[in-house]
């Protein structure tokens, strides 16, 4: 890896989806919500962005706004083969080095989480970085939909450490919080190369959650944690909820003209 290692963030797009049909072209603030997070994306500001798109409207939708789109076999069975499908598409030079996997249904996600979700890669020598966020909610500690990393925390302030697990269950046990998982990813490229190459494992199949199958085959998982948790958006309440947010942020200060 160079001193100044190249950076693409790529963003993952399907229109298919069993709660939320057609997900990422769905109004939001008056666009398309796949913008959302593609502007979180160019605001983050550590490299290109690129929406991997199963879908010719995805990706007419991001092209219409000015932003970067590749079209990716809708057959890939994750949304992690579509980001490698793309950076290999848009760099058959292997001119970069790493890559961020953004979730496209996070059109609130704080741009710096970006940048942190790398930091384990390059500061730390892990093979993928990625996000937690301390929890005490009763309510996430009991919901399977909310994943849970079971981190080795490396520092006194528990900021930073390592992946021993993830899961759907509440764990670990005994007092103390949570760590609510955010699917953002950073990936050196080989790392990238080699998840995509390995075969789904026993436990992703058991718990459904494909980060597991690197840490099967011995990859490093580091992670930094973080304070909020950007809200996904994934069934008709979560849209509801993120439209109110976004009525609220939209309307003009007391004074300003209406």
């Amino acid at each position: 890896m160079s001193t100044s290692p190249s950076v693409l963030v790529v963003i993952p797009s399907r229109l298919a989806a069993t709660r939320l049909p057609r997900k990422p072209l769905i109004d939001l603030a008056g666009e398309p919500m796949i913008l959302h997070v593609w502007r979180r994306g160019v605001e983050a500001a550590i490299g290109p962005v690129v929406v991997a798109a199963a879908d010719p409207e995805i990706a007419f939708a991001v092209e219409a706004a000015g932003g970067n789109a590749v079209l990716t076999d809708p057959d890939l069975p994750s949304g992690t083969d579509r980001v490698l499908a793309a950076v290999d598409e848009l760099d058959p030079g292997r001119t970069v080095d790493l890559v961020v996997n953004l979730q496209g249904d996070m059109p609130e996600v704080d741009p710096a989480y970006l940048a942190l979700a790398l930091a384990p890669v390059i500061e730390d020598g892990c093979d993928i970085g990625t996000l937690v966020v301390p929890t005490d909610d009763a309510a996430e500690r009991d919901d399977p939909n909310c994943v849970k990393a079971v981190v080795s925390f490396t520092d006194a302030e528990q900021t930073r450490g390592q992946a021993l697990y993830f899961t759907r269950a509440a764990a670990p046990s005994g007092a103390g919080p949570l760590y609510h998982h955010v699917g953002i990813y950073g990936f050196s490229r080989d790392a990238l190369e080699r998840f995509c190459d390995l075969p789904p494992s026993p436990l992703e199949r058991r718990e459904r959650l494909e980060q597991l199958r690197a840490l099967e085959a011995g990859m490093r998982i580091g992670v930094r944690s973080v304070p909020v948790a950007p809200p996904g958006i994934d069934t008709p309440e979560d849209l509801a909820a993120a439209r109110k947010r976004f009525a609220h942020s939209l309307r003009p200060a007391a004074g300003d003209d209406a």
